[in-house]
């Protein structure tokens, strides 16, 4: 946060700023404090928007294994018809372990979509808040 700089007259001694200079310096902070904030929300959104990203792709992988367990669970059904016992539970092993993938991935994707919610810019609200409460302490000195 911007510091405030008080003037000094030739003396060494406080200058008094007139109310235009108060009011103008005031205003160059505050549009610098702005810009501030909205380059923290923009890099927190960043950040947000890969963790979602990467949420949505371990769905995706979730639902690839998911159909290729199903592929396996058809060729063990086929298996199962065509030979004997141990084809068709070989089969059925292997779709139960691209589920178990499946699974896993989906609980991944929902933990990374979890952490980037909620989608709003925590870190620069509170920034934003503790500037404001900054701003009041000062004012009622």
């Amino acid at each position: 946060m911007p510091t405030l700089e008080r003037a000094e007259r030739r003396d060494g001694h406080p200058a008094e700023d007139s109310v235009g200079e108060l009011v103008s310096r005031a205003s160059q902070q505050i549009s610098q404090l702005v810009r501030e904030e909205m380059r923290l929300a923009q890099a927190e959104m960043t950040q947000k928007g890969k963790r979602f990203g990467l949420g949505g792709g371990l769905f995706g992988g979730a639902g690839v294994a998911a159909f290729v367990a199903f592929l396996a669970f058809t060729a063990a059904a086929i298996a199962a018809v065509a030979l004997a016992l141990p084809g068709w539970a070989a089969a059925l092993i292997v779709g139960g372990g691209l589920l178990l993938v499946a699974g896993l991935l989906a609980l991944l994707g929902r933990t990374e979509i979890g952490r980037a919610t909620p989608a709003a810019p925590k870190q620069t609200i509170d920034s934003v808040k503790d500037d404001v409460a900054e701003v009041k302490a000062r004012a009622r000195r």
